[in-house]
């Protein structure tokens, strides 16, 4: 059995350890004090008795669990990232226990009037009488993904501690700087040498997923002319009521709040204005790539039509691709979400296999050779102070590494 307490303890020991990373550094990491944790991880990678651990100058880490059977199987790999989100801070977590969960409210911050509530975070009813983690109300928690390697190091543990679980070469890696998009950047793919992989970077029990956005950022710049309002009349030209013009021209219900499961969206997620000039900062998402591309289209067709307008440049926007769907990529071996499937069933889990609507390290991944499905690590409420973890959900999660590596043991190479 996995120690519920040993997963408490090392989950908190990590948590604990502020590893925020910074979209505007230019570094990696792109915070020093991620190497805090990329350093404990090492030694405790070596410490449980893992080979060929290795940190480089980047910090990704890098470890391998031998065979234990004769005969040849695939090499399969286990990766979760280390850094928290920028959106809230993770400075100075402080994890509350919550044993036994009752179902009701759970106060996180008395003197602030911080409350955790079912009524308005649903999935708290499913795990009544479970033992929770939550912060106290005042940053992140860090789960997304500090129990994916929590869940990794301790399944590595297990299967060093018991022998008789026959599995095949296994792979380890951790990652900086996934919440801002570069965590698989400098992936030594080649190096890592694995098969194929899963990401522990999922949320509630059960999910598997192995389709995510396309997605691309898109700046749109709009100049206008500054003159004295006194005397604007025909002179002045306002970028900020051009840019509106843009923002309204946009389909309105197709905006994350209004969007759900395979739907596309424009999220206008920034706005810096002023007579002069406005910047808006849109992400652009859609898990069918034909839709994707034609959503790129409408916005370069509303900046042309509006250049034309107003018979000049006043609009110029500037789109990057980010990442695209990994399931192109998964389709080909789907035997590998098989596998994931078949390892939940075995455990009384039920597979919830749908769409990812974000992005994971393994899109990226699966694009750079290595195929790279995503599996639950457990978390809610992830990026603010109502995150949270069921710690039988990290058992779990667990668990699933273990009987995949015990399944993949059947499967020849």
């Amino acid at each position: 059995m996995i120690s519920k307490e040993n997963i408490i303890k090392r989950f908190t020991s990590y948590v604990t350890i502020d590893t925020e990373s910074d979209p505007n550094s230019k570094t990696t990491p792109s915070t020093k004090k991620q190497w805090d944790l990329a350093n404990k991880l090492a030694e405790e990678l070596k410490t449980i008795g893992m080979h060929d651990v290795s940190i480089d100058a980047n910090a990704y880490i890098m470890a391998t669990l031998p065979s234990n059977v004769t005969h040849k199987v695939p090499t399969i790999g286990f990766i979760a990232h280390f850094d928290t989100s920028p959106d809230f801070t993770g400075a100075n977590v402080n994890p509350q226990i919550i044993e036994n969960y009752h179902g009701g409210d759970i106060v996180l911050h008395k003197e602030e009037n911080i409350i955790l509530s079912p009524d308005y975070f649903e999935d708290l009813k499913q795990y009544i009488g479970q033992t929770l983690i939550t912060t106290d109300g005042t940053t992140l928690l860090g789960a997304d993904d500090k129990a994916g390697i929590c869940e990794i190091v301790s399944a590595m543990e297990y299967l060093i501690n018991h022998p008789e679980i026959k599995h095949g070469t296994i792979k380890v890696g951790f990652t900086p700087d996934e919440e801002i998009g570069r965590g698989a950047h400098k992936f030594d793919v080649e190096t890592f040498g694995a098969d194929w992989a899963y990401t522990m970077d999922g949320s509630q029990i059960g999910e598997l997923e192995y389709e995510n956005f396309n997605a691309a950022s898109a700046v749109v710049t709009v100049k206008g002319k500054i003159v004295h309002p006194g005397y604007a009349k025909g002179k002045m030209i306002n970028s900020m009521y051009i840019a509106t013009e843009f923002i309204n021209s946009l389909p309105r219900i197709e905006t994350p709040e209004h969007t759900d499961g395979y739907q596309g969206f424009f999220h206008l997620h920034d706005i810096k204005g002023a007579v002069e000039q406005t910047t808006l900062h849109y992400i652009i998402r859609d898990h069918d790539k034909q839709h994707f591309e034609a959503r790129k289209e409408v916005m370069q067709k509303l900046t042309n039509e509006l250049n034309s307008q107003y018979g000049r440049e006043v609009v110029t926007t500037e789109i990057k691709d980010q990442y695209y769907n990994m399931r192109e990529k998964i389709e080909p071996v789907m035997h590998i979400v098989d596998i994931a499937e078949e390892a939940m069933k075995q455990l009384d889990i039920e597979p919830l296999i749908k769409a990812i609507r974000g992005g994971t390290d393994g899109s990226q991944l699966s694009f750079m050779g290595l195929p790279c499905p995503n599996i639950f690590a457990g978390g809610h409420n992830f990026h603010g102070r109502y995150e949270y973890v069921p710690v039988e959900s990290m058992i779990k999660a667990t668990e699933v590494i273990c009987k995949i590596a015990e399944l993949t043991a059947a499967v020849k190479a």
